[in-house]
């Protein structure tokens, strides 16, 4: 089983997946921590992230394992190390070149393949599993996004400055090539302003266990 969700940056995809994860017993992937993970590799090495064909090389080559939830970058746990600002404002340039999609989406089908997976990002409902048993499309205002981000101080920004970049990312990410981030048909759309956790969790679980009906 396939349990996709979609969603702009702080729309509480994350939080979400995971707790259905852990409490359906799934295997929970986040596919923006592997972006994130290719550029903390890249920014290790010096390499530039503008330069499409070095990014890809490192690609190709790096050591990402995904386990338990969590992203091993040569064989090391760097799940703490994928938040900061400079990941931030770098990932989406490495996201936006189609190759690493590709790649990306590869590795995410390929750890997908036997197991049953919630898994999470901005194409999943739409390019890695369009015929997904559940897909969700979670939503919140700018302004909502930007308090949960502020609020989980994982960021040295201001709120009015967070705004600002949440709305540049979601403008990038609804204009890339390949991978954009849209919503589809047949994919169920809750917005997450105003409700606690909890509150997210039960609606997306009644509609699983309506469809699975």
């Amino acid at each position: 089983m396939v349990i996709a969700i979609d969603g702009p940056a702080g729309a509480g995809k994350s939080t979400i997946a995971r707790l259905l994860a852990e409490r359906l017993h799934l295997t929970y992937i986040n596919s923006g921590n592997i972006y994130r993970a290719f550029t903390l590799g890249c920014l290790k090495k010096g390499i530039d992230l503008k330069n499409p064909d070095a990014v890809i090389t490192f690609a190709e080559q790096a050591d990402i394992a995904y386990r338990e939830g969590e992203i091993f970058l040569d064989r090391e746990n760097v799940e703490a190390l994928l938040h900061s600002d400079e990941i931030d404002k770098n990932s989406p340039l490495l996201s936006a070149i189609v190759p690493i999609r590709h790649i990306v989406n590869a590795l995410i089908r390929k750890i997908s393949r036997d197991i049953d997976v919630v898994v999470e990002g901005r194409d999943m409902t739409s390019v890695v599993f369009p015929d997904a048993e559940h897909r969700f499309y979670l939503n919140a205002s700018v302004e909502t996004r930007a308090k949960r981000r502020f609020e989980q101080s994982v960021s040295e920004l201001s709120l009015a400055e967070i705004a600002v970049a949440i709305q540049k990312r979601d403008e990038f990410d609804r204009n890339k090539t390949e991978g954009s981030l849209k919503i589809v048909d047949g994919v169920t759309i809750l917005d997450t302003a105003g409700l606690t956790i909890e509150q997210t969790y039960d609606k997306l679980l009644t509609y699983i266990i309506k469809a699975v009906k």
